[in-house]
């Protein structure tokens, strides 16, 4: 998919990242995998993402990212595919070379590992994976890639196939500067946590659409919540956010990681063999599971 092509996708309704599915032992295990993405790829989702933040792409190892990826792309159908790419700018480099080769729609550069780092390495940073394939690339500012505006406009100035900004840092007073500054040469994305709990803030400062990832257990509440916000209709979108994410919240909010781990939760109580999450994660406890079979309630499969 070319860079353009992908930004116009990415901006025309919700998106969302699979979990990876691991085994007993811990390895990926691509056909329960591949099973939950041919469900996922039923619902209109514009684009998924895969080996992302929820995927656990911090868990795994460069090799096995692409190897990811080509799963995705089998069994997603028509769905496009932005492979999750990260670490330090040599690994990211080559990870973004293997997720293209794999088929990968697009490349989401998710935050460099621990160092904080000025502008001018952010930008050399994002330089090197850009050059180095030819599908669009969408940062993620969030943790220690913390971009300036200035930094972005000199980056989409230099680089044809930036084609996203995805915030995960909240800063919407600052969101709503770049996307000032910057106008259409970019699609922006909503990537905190929990996203929908923020939704409404970063449509309001001109972000495109959000990623969700509850998506993954209850697709048919994630899109109708997306349509619902889309149309105005904030009655039934504050229904939704008090009768489920609220509920939520509080679960995933119990303890560090479970933005990850409740959602794979999620994915095993559907009836997919998502397996465990990797360390240094841990999964919810079966007292846990037992709350979160409640909170998702009349929205199981």
């Amino acid at each position: 998919m070319d860079p353009q092509s992908l930004k116009s996708a990415l901006g025309s309704g919700l998106l969302s990242f699979p979990v990876t599915a691991f085994d007993a032992d811990g390895a990926f295990a691509p056909d329960p995998f591949k099973a939950h993405v041919d469900w996922l790829s039923g619902y209109p989702a514009s684009a998924l993402f895969a080996a992302g933040g929820t995927g656990e792409m911090f868990s795994l190892t460069p090799d096995e990212i692409p190897t990811v990826v080509a799963a995705a792309k089998e069994a997603a159908g028509d769905t496009p595919i932005v492979a999750g790419c990260g670490y330090g700018t040599e690994i990211a480099v080559g990870v973004a070379k293997a997720v293209e080769k794999a088929g990968a729609d697009g490349i989401l550069l998710l935050p460099h590992y621990l160092t904080e780092a000025p502008q001018e390495g952010l930008a050399a940073h994002v330089r090197a994976v850009c050059n180095a394939v030819g599908i669009g690339v969408t940062i993620y500012n969030r943790g220690v890639s913390q971009y300036h505006p200035e930094t972005v406009a000199q980056l989409c100035d230099e680089l044809p196939n930036l084609v996203g900004f995805k915030d995960g840092g909240g800063e919407v007073g600052k969101m709503r500067q770049l996307t000032a500054k910057m106008g259409d040469r970019l699609v922006y994305l909503g990537g905190l946590p929990t996203a929908e709990v923020f939704a409404e803030a970063y449509l309001a400062a001109g972000f495109s659409t959000y990623s969700s990832a509850v998506f993954n257990f209850v697709p048919r509440l994630a899109i109708e919540f997306y349509d619902k916000l889309q149309a105005g209709d904030r009655a039934r979108c504050e229904e939704i956010l008090n009768d489920f994410f609220y509920p939520f919240l509080q679960l995933r909010d119990r303890k560090a990681g479970y933005a990850v781990s409740a959602i794979k939760a999620g994915v095993r109580l559907q009836g997919f063999d998502a397996g465990p999450v990797r360390p240094p994660l841990t999964d919810l406890t079966d007292e846990e599971m037992g709350v979160l079979r409640e909170i998702i309630g009349a929205e199981a499969r």
